[in-house]
């Protein structure tokens, strides 16, 4: 994004300049105009797409292990070692999700129950113990 605009405006201000002002060195500039564009088959576009469908439906979790099995399972000839270079070029980060774990608020005032059975949870009889929750406020 940087290289071309530095390009765009090299009509206007020299392109030594302009790479100083960006931060980026002339050398990198002059190499990536000198390169030529590179070509993404019909199949390798398929493959991409693919990829950024399956990976959005995971909820960007999938992994490129994961992800280069969920290719193969739908019919592309693609491995693990495939897989990594395609995720950041398709700019695809792993977010893993933290479990959702309901705990309860407690404040100071809330009171805590007598522990009537001092952890002992095997009664000799039946019907020595119950259990139950109370919802009062």
């Amino acid at each position: 994004m940087t290289h071309r605009f530095i390009l765009r405006q090299s009509n206007e201000c020299p392109v030594t300049a302009s790479c100083r002002v960006m931060a980026v060195s002339s050398s990198a500039c002059c190499g990536r105009r000198n390169r030529p564009a590179t070509i993404i088959t019909a199949g390798e576009q398929q493959l991409y797409c693919r990829a950024k469908a399956v990976f959005k439906a995971s909820r960007d979790s999938l992994g490129s292990k994961t992800l280069s099995k969920t290719l193969r399972e739908e019919g592309f000839q693609v491995g693990r070692y495939r897989t990594r270079p395609i995720m950041p070029t398709l700019e695809l980060k792993v977010q893993q999700r933290v479990a959702y774990k309901v705990t309860p608020k407690r404040t100071l005032s809330d009171r805590v129950a007598d522990n009537l059975l001092s952890q002992n949870f095997n009664p000799v009889a039946a019907d020595e113990v119950w259990a139950g929750i109370s919802t009062n406020a």
